[in-house]
């Protein structure tokens, strides 16, 4: 983590943080363009004068650097609280405005989505608002395509599919153009939570495999309190908050703080992601680590999916056989390792990650898995010292077992 203190010795005391899909640092541009909007650009920018006016202009200069971002035209990024708003906005938004009343509409989801989308549909599910169909599960937590091809083919109701791009507990990718072609063959909108995705990985030329697409950006080094619902022109999202701002999709007086920080991170975004050498050079630190992980620590297992292709290059997901990760997290914390267990949403819970247990992961691996997420500015020598301090961690807490 930058701004750490100097290293005294190889294992020295020092922040090292691997808790990125959790959330990122800001940018120092970023928090700059978030305290110039608190303390100079403070006005509504609905406001009619000069001073709202010039916020107003801003914040439509940020909402074209995330939409040069998504590769998407300005008018059809809304802004939100956050990713949880923005998913809601899209499921049950897209939901309502495409179901006749009377009906009942089919959300077509997966077990292992982020808990925003996974509830949602549970809770709706219960009141009777939607029938929700789950698509099985392969190897690795990828989408089995052959069942999904006759899952969604057989959808008579209005539906909607959403499939996470890249899960952010594990980082497996799923195959999103090919499910896309799948729904859209059948008249089924297409949403994907790329809340992991924006940022780090390129966005696909040509026509895009979603009509509606979610993310935060303080997922990418921007402030707190931006998501992002992008929509599809002609796609129809009916408001969830009513009111006149953002063209009477999402009311409320806009955060203009973190919308401005958003275009920032955005801009920078666009220009790391414009040489892919270094999410390559990423790729092969994550790599390295868990093969240092590997080499210290016996009888671990990565959860991942079989090829490398099909899974983020930022995100490692280690299993550590009948431990426990809230153990294993709090003597990490101690010596200055920063991760996770699962999501940061579900943090606290004793129970294994619902999402480990829905890929076929054995529980007493799920109970003993942690989650190391990386930023395009983690080091080498970072993630070598995380490497000799979990290994520490993990033997002190073994020495401390029964039996």
């Amino acid at each position: 983590m930058r701004g750490c203190p100097a290293r005294a010795g190889p294992l020295s005391f020092c922040i090292i943080y691997l808790d990125h899909n959790s959330t990122t640092q800001p940018s120092p541009a970023a928090a700059a363009a978030a305290q110039e909007a608190a303390t100079s650009l403070w006005h509504n920018p609905s406001s009619v004068h000069r001073a709202g006016q010039a916020v107003r202009r801003r914040v439509e200069l940020a909402r074209e650097s995330v939409a040069k971002l998504l590769c998407a035209k300005p008018r059809d990024v809304i802004f939100t609280s956050g990713g949880t708003e923005s998913i809601d906005l899209a499921l049950r938004g897209a939901l309502d405005a495409i179901t006749p009343t009377g009906a009942m509409p089919t959300l077509i989801t997966t077990a292992i989505e982020h808990a925003a989308v996974r509830e949602l549909a549970e809770a709706m599910e219960k009141a009777g608002r939607w029938r929700v169909e789950r698509l099985s599960l392969g190897a690795g937590g990828l989408v089995d395509l052959d069942r999904a091809r006759e899952l969604i083919a057989a959808v008579q109701s209005p539906a909607l599919l959403s499939v996470q791009w890249a899960n952010n507990e594990t980082g497996v990718i799923q195959p999103l153009a090919t499910l896309a072609a799948l729904a859209r063959g059948r008249g089924v909108l297409v949403h994907t939570d790329a809340t992991q995705w924006v940022g780090k990985m390129p966005m696909p030329e040509g026509e895009p495999p979603f009509d509606l697409l979610t993310c935060a950006a303080h997922k990418w080094h921007g402030v707190k309190g931006a998501g992002i619902l992008l929509a599809r022109r002609g796609v129809r999202v009916r408001p969830v908050l009513h009111g006149t701002q953002e063209l009477g999709r999402r009311g409320g007086t806009e955060n203009v703080p973190a919308i401005l920080a958003a275009g920032v991170a955005a801009d920078e975004a666009v220009e790391w992601l414009a040489d892919a050498s270094r999410g390559e050079a990423c790729c092969g630190l994550r790599d390295a680590f868990e093969h240092e992980v590997l080499q210290r620590v016996p009888d671990v297992v990565v959860n991942r999916p079989s090829r490398d292709e099909d899974r983020l290059w930022n995100t490692s997901n280690i299993g550590f056989p009948r431990l426990e990760a809230e153990a294993l997290l709090l003597l990490l914390s101690e010596r200055g390792v920063y991760a996770s267990a699962g999501a940061a949403c579900s943090s606290g819970s004793l129970e294994p990650s619902p999402v480990l247990l829905a890929m076929g992961i054995a529980p007493e691996i799920a109970h003993g898995s942690l989650r190391f997420s990386l930023c395009r500015h983690t080091t080498r020598e970072e993630l070598r010292d995380a490497a000799a301090i979990l290994a520490e961690c993990v033997a002190r807490l073994r020495e401390s077992m029964p039996g």
